[in-house]
């Protein structure tokens, strides 16, 4: 158990019942400024600026597979969650490992509106650090979307670094206008 700003925190691996507040989490954001991405043919550049009204961005739900969430069957996999002290989901982390590149993928992270600013992402990080090492590896990558400057911010706080661009991942979904940006950090 973790104690942040005086709200107990329990962090944990997920169990399939687990899945249902994981979905039901809101993973939405507001934001008064957003990365522009300027490409050129030897790379890009990204200028923080504000936007005005503020942008609130509402991922749309990702299409189920028909997993149950029962992450035993592949053991280079796992989803951690993190509980507030009356019980409620304040965020998750689940991720891959591919041996291939000994990447740790963050697959996704969400913390809960109200538990955001109080340490709970940097905890569930570490956790997934922790499983990265387990692993053997090399480094841990990430994808986030130019717009998510908050998510942005922490990312480069916890270490992270620029490290690619994809200017037509989304292209034909509901962030069409957005681009990917990769962020990775070396995991000692």
């Amino acid at each position: 158990m973790t104690t942040v700003d005086d709200t107990a925190y329990r962090y944990r691996t997920a169990v399939p019942g687990d899945t249902e507040a994981i979905e039901a989490l809101d993973g939405s954001f507001t934001t008064d400024t957003v990365f522009r991405v300027t490409a050129t043919e030897d790379g890009f550049t990204l200028r923080e600026e504000p936007v005005n009204p503020p942008l609130t961005k509402v991922f749309p739900e990702d299409e189920t597979d028909g997993d149950d969430g029962d992450e035993d069957e592949d053991p280079d996999s796992r989803t951690f969650v993190a509980h507030g002290a009356a019980g409620d989901l304040a965020g998750f982390v689940a991720v891959s490992y591919s041996g291939w590149n000994r990447r740790l993928t963050i697959e996704d992270i969400e913390i809960a509106p109200g538990h955001r600013g109080r340490g709970v992402g940097r905890a569930l990080m570490g956790l997934a650090v922790e499983f990265a090492r387990e692993r053997g590896a090399g480094h841990v990558w990430l994808e986030v979307t130019n717009v998510n400057a908050p998510a942005i911010r922490a990312y480069r706080r916890m270490g992270f670094a620029f490290c690619g661009l994809d200017t037509a991942l989304y292209d034909g979904t509901p962030s069409e206008g957005e681009q990917a940006l990769y962020m990775s950090m070396p995991c000692p």
